[in-house]
């Protein structure tokens, strides 16, 4: 078989493609239709990921989840925005991992509002000038990112859904040879995240590395200086066009991120698979056992502890802390409700959500 003969099979395939497409948002039109005059959510991770694990069930050729997954989530952000339009407020700059993280679920059709702190995003969500937000939470190799999580205490929004994206970066510069590099710019945390790299490649180069804001701006910099290096994410040397001299650069291949999408009251429909977060503010914590007795009533029930988070409970003389509390399962399953009743004002529930898979 020629090449001219496959060519043709697969404009073949693309025409058919295109008409399935077209055919699925016509339903999707009449789905949208009857949510909006039932007012119901637009945006449903379960729905979603019910889709997700179904295709992959029924998959027998080349394409592996990772891929279903990215070609899915465009087509569910495509039929969203045909549903609703949508404007995602996330952490900037453009080209920033959250950015990746965004389109990640909401896709290239959707309305971003890019905006420069944690703070901002959260009051996009909350004074409705944006109907979703995206933050970091965490990394696996850095840990929590604190101001996201003492918001999700002050601020009352809802978790939708959880991110988990890999983290790479690349090393781009517009110069021919790393002799003729003079400065490398990236955030401080990416620094350490490539350290193997930088000792490897560019010791005893006098190479000056200069931390800047976000590895976004590091990329803006470098396209602007001939004699610049960049450590950053390859959506922000593309963006800039920036030449890629080195690809996945990171020390650990295990570097992942987790971001969480914000909105504001926000319930999401049980599935098999739920993560629940809160916010605990246990009552009389300088009392011995007080914080044992409240992880035991999780253990004594069954319910699987992921994480939990001390932070200081801020305008207080005392020492005292509050909790950031996740744990598998949700809201309206009878065990979790036996605590939430049991601790009643004491805790805050923020969100309970599908769990990406670890």
């Amino acid at each position: 078989m020629d090449l001219h003969h496959l060519r043709n099979r697969i404009d073949t395939l693309d025409d058919q493609l295109l008409n399935i497409l077209n055919e699925r948002m016509e339903l999707v039109k009449e789905v949208g239709e009857l949510k909006r005059s039932s007012q119901s959510i637009i945006y449903r991770p379960e729905r979603e990921k019910q889709i997700l694990d179904r295709l992959e069930k029924r998959n027998t050729g080349l394409l592996t989840r990772q891929a279903i997954d990215a070609i899915f989530f465009e087509i569910f952000a495509v039929s969203r925005n045909l549903e609703l339009p949508e404007r995602i407020s996330y952490l900037g700059p453009e080209g920033s991992f959250t950015h990746q993280a965004a389109e990640s679920r909401f896709g290239g059709m959707s309305e971003y509002l890019m905006l420069p702190t944690i703070h901002s995003v959260f009051e996009s969500v909350e004074t409705g000038r944006a109907k979703f937000g995206v933050v970091p939470i965490e990394n696996n190799q850095e840990g929590i990112v604190i101001e996201t999580v003492d918001f999700l205490r002050e601020k009352n929004l809802s978790i939708v859904a959880e991110v988990l994206l890999q983290v790479h970066f690349t090393f781009a510069s517009q110069a021919d040879t790393l002799r003729n590099i003079k400065r490398i710019y990236s955030k401080d945390i990416a620094f350490r995240q490539c350290g193997k790299f930088l000792s490897e490649y560019l010791e005893g180069m006098g190479i000056e590395l200069i931390p800047v804001e976000s590895t976004s701006k590091a990329a803006k910099m470098a396209a602007e200086e001939p004699d610049a290096a960049a450590i950053c994410s390859s959506i922000s040397a593309r963006l800039f066009g920036v030449p890629i001299l080195f690809d996945n650069i990171e020390d650990s291949d295990q570097n992942r991120t987790r971001f969480l999408i914000l909105a504001k009251d926000f319930v999401n429909i049980k599935s098999d698979d739920d993560k629940t977060t809160l916010i605990a503010n246990l009552p009389n914590t300088n009392r011995p056992g007080v914080l044992y007795e409240f992880l035991k009533d999780f253990n004594d029930r069954g319910i699987n502890l992921t994480k939990i988070e001390s932070r200081p409970l801020r305008g207080e003389a005392t020492f005292r802390a509050w909790f950031l509390v996740e744990f598998l399962g949700h809201r309206d399953d009878a065990p979790v409700q036996e605590i939430l009743h049991k601790y009643g004002t004491h805790l805050k529930w923020l969100g309970s959500y599908i769990r990406i898979s670890q």
